[in-house]
């Protein structure tokens, strides 16, 4: 059974750190490049990292650069995404998904961050 699971949300204060996990299961993970995408209240869904297959590159939306870091370890199938110097607009529910090429072929079911101001 295919699955993406992610972990550490939480609720946190202004200025607080989170580390997220998305654990893969069900499929080979290490060809497939992973991003991370975040949900907030009664907003579009947004792009917020991406990392390749290889780790070997990253991108960020501007609004997190700087804070976040996108991290993969294939040998344990998963991706991170350490959060610092979190803001209130950071807060919404944080999903993976598993990409190769255009195609979106896997997301998980989301964690949700909130950081209190």
């Amino acid at each position: 059974q295919v699955q993406l699971v992610e972990s550490g949300g939480g609720l946190v204060q202004t200025g607080g750190s989170l580390r997220l996990s998305c654990a893969a299961s069900g499929f080979s993970f290490s060809p497939y490049d992973m991003n991370w995408y975040r949900q907030g209240p009664g907003e579009e869904r947004e792009l917020v990292a991406a990392i390749t297959n290889t780790g070997g590159i990253t991108n960020y939306a501007d609004s997190v650069k700087g804070r976040f870091t996108v991290s993969r370890d294939n040998a344990k199938n998963t991706m991170y995404l350490q959060m610092n110097s979190l803001k209130p607009e950071d807060t919404a529910v944080y999903y993976c998904s598993a990409v190769r090429g255009i195609r979106t072929y896997y997301w998980g079911r989301g964690t949700q961050v909130t950081v209190s101001s």
